[in-house]
């Protein structure tokens, strides 16, 4: 699992940092030096892909970026996303051409880049063909101010009317031994088409880190609060299911965490997992599962445990479903 790892034109080390939980999502966010810090040291143990989006903190992680480490930029791909936003305090998806060509400009801006290694179409506005869509993000790299485009939670079928248009670098979708969508169609059309699958929460949202007991301990804001995984009788099903996990990591000498993120490594040289932290330990955790080796016999393991049927709960509430396009094992 060791080498670089492509993404269009771009090479990456395997395991990616996901910036998302330094200002969004996982109720309160640290302190901006903290993230900074963390940043900082990302880079100095040998990130070189981070991810960000215009959404997060509604503009605030791409600032937290630009302020943290502009002077160290070529150091690091940088990919962020669009069509997906904060509009007076709501989030808001709209992929209209003229919306996305403002956006770039917008982060451009916060992120005090002149380019954007990979941009992203965040969500696929169903108001929009994605035809569109996509077009809007190739004027951007004809333009100088991207230099590949991706997509995130879409299906095959979107991703192949997308790359008709132009060529798509890299599909971001979750996936981790207990979200595995994207083995309905995306993780075999990804290959085909030369595109990287950038795997975004690659340790479950933490609870393949064992890092989430219970609902209530959960904060108010927490995301993970109305997702149905995480709620009731699914969440104790599921913990279940991780002390088993846990058994697992034990034999493969590894934390919870790293099992999880090698698991998705091993999925194909195509794949590159972006775990997100606010932990200092944790970060090098992560990042030392670039060249962590599991043995097969224990990989078939995890796949025979935490089966699309053993994991109780849908990933998402069901207005959210409704605003993705991947595929679902229903």
């Amino acid at each position: 699992m060791t080498g670089k790892r492509k993404i269009g034109p771009l090479e990456v080390s395997p395991v990616g940092l996901g910036c998302m939980s330094l200002s969004h999502a996982y109720g309160t966010p640290p302190d901006p030096e903290h993230g900074r810090r963390l940043l900082n040291r990302a880079l100095d143990i040998g990130y070189d892909f981070l991810d960000t989006a215009a959404l997060y903190g509604f503009g605030a992680n791409e600032r937290l970026i630009g302020d943290s480490i502009v002077h160290r930029r070529d150091e690091y791909v940088l990919a962020s996303k669009c069509g997906m936003t904060g509009v007076d305090g709501t989030r808001v998806i709209d992929g209209r051409p003229e919306t996305l060509l403002r956006t770039i400009d917008e982060s451009l801006r916060r992120l005090k880049a002149e380019t954007i290694d990979l941009y992203y179409l965040h969500r696929w506005d169903r108001n929009v063909p994605i035809e569109e869509s996509v077009g809007a993000l190739g004027q951007m790299v004809a333009a100088g101010k991207v230099r590949a485009i991706g997509l995130s939670e879409v299906s095959a079928e979107t991703l192949r009317k997308a790359h008709a248009v132009h060529p798509i670098a890299a599909v971001q979708n979750e996936y981790s031994p207990w979200s595995r969508n994207v083995e309905l169609g995306i993780l075999d059309a990804t290959r085909e088409l030369g595109a990287a699958l950038v795997a975004f929460s690659p340790t479950a949202r933490g609870f393949l880190a064992g890092s989430v007991r219970s609902t209530e301990a959960l904060e108010e804001k927490d995301l993970r609060r109305s997702m149905p995984r995480f709620q009731g009788e699914n969440l104790q099903r599921n913990l279940g299911l991780y002390e088993r996990f846990e058994s697992l990591a034990g034999a493969a000498g590894c934390t919870p965490a790293q099992l999880s993120i090698a698991w998705v490594l091993s999925r194909g040289d195509h794949v590159v997992p972006i775990p997100g932290t606010t932990s200092f330990k944790h970060l090098e955790e992560n990042f030392a599962t670039g060249t962590l080796h599991v043995s097969s016999d224990l990989l078939a393991e995890i796949d025979s445990l935490l089966t699309p049927d053993a994991v109780a709960g849908a990933r998402y509430a069901e207005a959210t479903l409704a605003e993705i396009d991947t595929e679902d094992f229903g």
